[in-house]
């Protein structure tokens, strides 16, 4: 197509080229336009195998295409020693395609952002590489003039269509690799004479300053340290649920619960944390996973608002949870300390200035960075493991030294004797909330996730085979201790008994020859039952048993100072509490929160000097509780959602399980510690309030959009197959007001008696355009409806493109809404200017009314004297709102006028530009809080270049706010005329039980004979009363076919003067062609005929302004026209005739259906 294809390529040397040469030399890139013109660059994808680092002759087809300067680069670039070790990582991986750099051109220089090295943390390969095709592996190079791209022959055609690809579904700052943009729908599908985009960059995804710093930050790789499934999930879990309840606490609830409910007890916690668990892997397989642990996997699913909540505590628990592990090394210390008379001050001060220096030292490990404080892991669990087997041995070796402290070695009569419990000054269920603390910890490997080499693999691996080896070794132990130490002994070696006395002895250390039955009246100090140290007692070396137990509460210690900052870290780069941003900053190669490491030293160091962590212990327990609860619920909720999205790679889940998992951790809550339960709940409702109050801007797709989805959609459904009931009629209103800003007073007024209660959409017609630009109609769609959500209207945002205003408002009368969520009522704007412009658009106008007839919807019509479109006015951007305006417009909103106060047309530019410019308010910033919609619209920037209005238009705007205005005492007229089927009294209705207007009483004007109006008074109360609507007064007109005043009547013979056939004076030949190309022309037959309903709009205008002349909103009964009899002139004068001249008035007309009832 272009040069550089038209050479044609050599063919292959050897098949070994095909996969040399990965070093990004991307000399190799072929001529073309300056890169401000191109948009991407292709990188050929490395399929084969098998080349080793002795291939180093670049690719001949690009030897043949490049210029020499090229070869010469791109042959030094592939000649590097690196070459073959990235041919090997390159197999499988797929291409990345980068912007293009303007530096570039020409030279060897990589594109801008991409790592030296070539690879992608270890995920994708930036290369030259050859293609496997047909052609036996050249480079397919093609150069398209029309839309600026690089592309390669897909399947051995030209096209730009490409490939799946997995870069392609890549986030903007993806960690793993660089975006790849596929080609854009206009790029393929627009004509060859459209600029498919602009700028280089399709659909605005140019980067942000922070963007980019993050891609950049993410592509190099060098020095990254990621950890595999063992090192980084199971290795901390396992230290973590190994702590020092296995040393010192598990002996003594066997004494207590016995072996059997021992074994009871590690089992149902066990139960929950593996179905925490399993939820834990589902949500990790879901997607890819980055830092953030609990934080993350919970606001992922559930929200921010959950997420947020959750995260805080969560990070909170783990900061404490140090100052508890390390104040329980330092009582082991003090312990041992006083044992060999080395206390320094007191046991409190001691313990105080141990966990001090300990947790300094903790703190210094875990800064030096992530692989530091690994290898000090790994180095305590071997530890660890050693205390245990060194415990296991010595139960099998049997010391007559340590029989009278009640260990004889393995006996069936001891493990029978201890089968059952034996509960002192304690109960199951105690027993049970002092064990499960030892349980937790299955999140230690998952909040990390940020720097594990593969989460998804990684957290379900490790953390269930963690569970599975922690919950065996405490079975281990459980059944272990019950079945070779006694639960009392005296530690006397003279509590031996003679054979004579044998036979009276019943306790299982009898056999052995002791008689502990002293300890059935006192508290004896050795036994399952009393001596805690039972393990160092039994174990081979009991001094590996006190390293142990320093192990265990390290290793917990320093797990909960890395992860408290890790997910306290993610938590405030989602910027949930704008408070917090300072400690999202990451130093160095692993983005280490050094910041969140010195706040949770802080936390820690606060409550070791408190040194009273008995309180505090169990509302840990249930902070860590909590967001077990949430993730199992997380799962439960995105399965019931049922969102196409929800498809996690770990497959053994069920949601009633997690359902019950989330259940069952609640009641546990309870179990541990009621008030702390109840503590916990408060503040977790707490944090969920004041962050659904901010109402952060992010959509992370959770499954609480995806369920709003399913029971909008379900319920629109089973909507659908009811019935109507007039009980249940709302009114739902398609309002014509164009762009939504435009004409304020009418969404307004319509927004104030369907809010909460009906249907509201923004109808637009866009006319006037022979290419009507559908993209730029779907961007005006998404940014007006987020313009009326900030606004707090309730509305639906509605625009189409059509030949004319009549052709649009069908579409829309027709396919607006969705099963019963449908509008039965059209309202639109008066049409002031309909003598000003082109009496087409009259006909066109009134043909709206009759179409909505035909479709048997109601129709409304709003007037104010001053008029309603705003749109005109210059700078109306800066008056309606200043917060409003959208940074991504470029346009300049300049004074326009399109035929002001064209109420009746919905738009009618006819362009792009002309659309944006008559279109006075864009959408705000999407950073914007949107908090004030209801700015006075005459506060004027002072920067504002706009000159000073003139008084009719100050008026306008004055006028298109009054409705958003308390409306205070005054009245709303209802002139019910004709009926309708109620709608003319519905409206004021509902309008009255709105805040701003329960202060207007509704009055009502019906029209009656003179000599019957006290009995069409007391008809219309007593039906008003069965409707239960309140009315301060009834007025009956008896005089409303009184002919009307000479002076009014000859106005209006003058207005409609113009607009008249006049057929008597021409040939009948003439006027028919006349009427035929003016159908809106008045011919003298109908003028007659309808004089008596003439003469009646006129007089109503005269008691309107008798009567109404200061009530606060008038509606009234709309006249009806008989279709295809009455001319568009006619009917719109006597509109015009019947409101001019009068407070804001409301003509409407119900589709003669009932829409009120006095039945129940």
């Amino acid at each position: 197509m272009s040069a550089p294809s038209s050479t044609p390529p050599a063919q292959a040397e050897n098949a070994a080229l095909e996969n040399e040469a990965l070093a990004p030399d991307s000399g190799l890139r072929p001529p073309g336009p300056t890169p401000s013109q191109s948009r991407f660059q292709v990188d050929l994808v490395a399929e084969a195998a098998g080349a080793g680092a002795d291939d180093k002759s670049p690719s001949s087809d690009a030897s043949t295409t490049l210029p020499s300067s090229e070869k010469a680069t791109s042959s030094a670039a592939t000649e590097g020693p690196d070459a073959g070790a990235a041919t090997e990582e390159a197999k499988g991986r797929f291409r990345v395609v980068n912007f293009a750099d303007p530096s570039a051109e020409g030279t060897g220089a990589p594109p801008e952002g991409a790592p030296a090295e070539g690879l992608q943390n270890g995920d994708t390969v930036m290369s030259e590489t050859s293609l496997h095709s047909s052609t036996g592996g050249q480079h397919h190079y093609h150069y398209d003039t029309h839309t600026n791209t690089y592309y390669l022959r897909t399947f051995g055609h030209n096209t730009i269509d490409a490939v799946p690809n997995i870069d392609f579904y890549r986030q903007t700052a993806a960690p793993l690799g660089e975006k790849l943009i596929r080609p854009t729908l206009s790029e393929l599908h627009d004509e060859l004479d459209k600029e498919p985009f602009e700028d280089g960059f399709a659909n605005g995804e140019e980067l942000t300053p922070a963007e980019e710093a993050a891609a950049k930050e993410a592509a190099d790789s060098k020095g990254v340290v990621k950890f595999g499934w063992i090192k980084g999930v199971l290795v901390r879990c396992m230290l973590n649920i190994w702590g020092v309840m296995l040393f010192i606490r598990m002996s003594w609830i066997v004494g207590q619960a016995g072996i059997a409910l021992s074994c009871v007890i590690v089992l149902m916690a066990t139960v929950v944390t593996t179905i925490t668990g399993l939820s834990t892997s589902a949500i990790a397989t879901n997607g890819f996973v980055r830092g953030g642990g609990a934080y993350y996997l919970i606001s992922r699913s559930l929200g921010p608002e959950f997420g947020g909540s959750i995260g805080l505590i969560f990070a909170f628990a783990n900061a404490v949870a140090v100052a508890m592990y390390v104040v329980g090394f330092a009582e082991t210390v003090v312990d041992l300390l006083a044992g060999v008379n080395a206390i320094m001050t007191d046991e409190t001060n001691d313990i105080r200035i141990i966990g001090t220096i300990t947790v300094i030292l903790l703190l210094g490990i875990s800064v030096a960075g992530m692989e530091w404080e690994a290898k000090a892991q790994i180095f305590l669990l071997f530890v660890l493991v050693t205390a245990i087997i060194n415990y296991f041995i010595g139960t099998f070796i049997t010391v007559q030294s340590k029989a009278p402290m009640g260990f004889f070695g393995y006996d069936g009569s001891i493990m029978w004797e201890n089968m059952g419990p034996d509960f002192r000054e304690q109960t199951f269920f105690s027993v049970f909330s002092i064990f499960f603390p030892a349980a937790t910890g299955i999140l230690a490997g998952a909040n990390i996730s940020g720097d594990l080499a593969d989460p998804q693999l990684a957290i379900p691996r490790g953390t269930l085979l963690a569970i599975l080896i922690t919950g065996i070794v405490y079975l281990g132990v459980a059944v272990s201790t019950g079945s070779c130490i006694v639960r009392d002994a005296t530690g006397s070696i003279n509590d031996t008994i003679s054979s004579q006395f044998m036979a009276n002895c019943t306790d299982a250390a009898c056999k052995f020859g002791f008689d502990f039955s002293s300890c059935a009246g006192k508290k004896c100090p050795y036994g399952l039952q009393n001596d805690v140290q039972v393990m160092s007692l039994v174990s081979g070396f009991s001094p590996i048993i006190t390293a142990g137990i320093f192990s265990a509460t390290l290793s917990s210690a320093l797990a909960s100072l890395v992860s408290a900052p890790k997910v306290f870290q993610a938590l405030c780069k989602d910027n949930i509490y704008p408070g917090f941003s300072m400690f999202a900053k990451g130093y160095g190669k692993n983005n280490e929160p050094l910041r969140g490491y010195i706040l949770t030293f802080c936390i820690a160091l606060g409550f070791i000097l408190i040194a009273e962590l008995n309180i505090i212990a169990p509302i840990i327990s249930n902070f860590f509780l909590a967001s077990y609860a949430l993730i199992n619920f997380s799962v439960f909720h995105a399965s019931l959602a049922n969102s196409p999205g929800w498809r996690p790679s770990f497959k053994y889940y069920n949601m009633w399980v997690s359902l019950a998992g989330a259940v069952l951790c609640c009641v546990v809550m309870f179990v541990i510690n009621w008030w702390a339960a109840l503590l916990t709940n408060v503040i977790v409702m707490g944090l969920y309030i004041y962050v659904s109050y901010k109402k952060p801007d992010v959509n992370w797709g959770s499954s609480t959009q995806a369920l709003t989805y399913h029971q909008a959609l379900t319920h629109t459904l089973h909507l659908s197959g009811v019935e109507d009931h007039v009980k249940n009629f709302r009114p739902q209103c398609l309002v014509m007001t164009g762009y939504p800003n435009s004409r304020p007073a009418l969404l307004h007024l319509v927004h104030s008696f369907t809010k909460n209660v009906g249907l509201l959409i923004c109808g637009h017609v866009r006319t006037g355009s022979r290419r009507p630009n559908f993209k730029e109609l779907a961007t005006d769609q998404s940014r007006y409806q987020r313009w009326l959500l900030r606004n707090e209207t309730k509305a639906f945002y509605t625009p189409v493109f059509a030949e004319d205003m009549r052709q649009g408002t069908q579409y829309l009368l027709q396919a607006a809404g969705l099963g019963r969520l449908r509008p039965n009522t059209l309202v639109l704007g008066f049409k002031n200017d309909w003598r000003d412009g082109d009496m087409m658009n009259v006909e066109t106008y009134i043909h709206m009314i009759h179409d909505a007839f035909d479709f048997q919807y109601g129709a409304v019509i709003l007037r104010l004297k001053e008029g309603l479109d705003v749109s005109h006015i210059q700078g109306q951007d800066d008056l309606l709102s200043s917060q409003e305006k959208s940074s991504g417009m470029k346009d300049v909103v300049v004074s326009i006028d399109m035929s002001k106060d064209s109420d009746g047309d919905s738009s009618k530019p006819s362009s792009k530009a002309t659309s944006l410019q008559n279109s006075p308010a864009i959408q705000k910033d999407d950073d914007d809080d949107g908090k004030a919609p209801t700015q006075p619209l005459l506060k004027k920037d002072k920067k504002s270049p706009t000159v000073p209005l003139n008084l009719s238009d100050q008026r306008l705007l004055e006028a298109s706010q009054q409705f958003q205005k308390k409306q205070g005492k005054g009245t709303v007229d209802v002139w019910w005329l004709f009926d309708d089927g109620g709608l003319t009294l519905l409206i004021p209705y509902l309008l009255t039980n709105k805040k701003r207007w329960k202060d207007c009483k509704i009055r009502v004007f019906i029209g009656g004979k003179i000599n019957r109006i006290d009995h069409d008074r007391r008809a219309m109360a007593t039906l008003l009363s069965k409707f239960r609507i309140d009315f301060s007064d009834i007025t009956v007109l008896g005089d409303i076919n009184t002919k009307p005043k000479k002076e009014n009547s000859s106005a209006f013979e003058e207005m409609i003067e113009p607009y008249r056939l006049k057929e008597d004076d021409m040939e009948q030949e003439v006027a028919e062609r006349l009427k035929n190309s003016e159908p809106w022309r008045i011919t003298d037959n109908e003028l007659e005929l309808y004089r008596a309903k003439t003469n009646r709009q006129i007089r109503l205008n005269e008691l309107l302004k008798e009567h109404s002349s200061t009530a606060n909103l008038i509606v009234m009964s709309m006249p009806l026209a008989r279709k295809g009899t009455v001319s568009s002139a006619l009917y719109m004068a006597w509109l015009e005739a019947l409101s001019k001249d009068l407070p804001p008035i409301l003509l409407v007309r119900g589709n003669h259906q009932s829409v009120l009832t006095f039945y129940s």
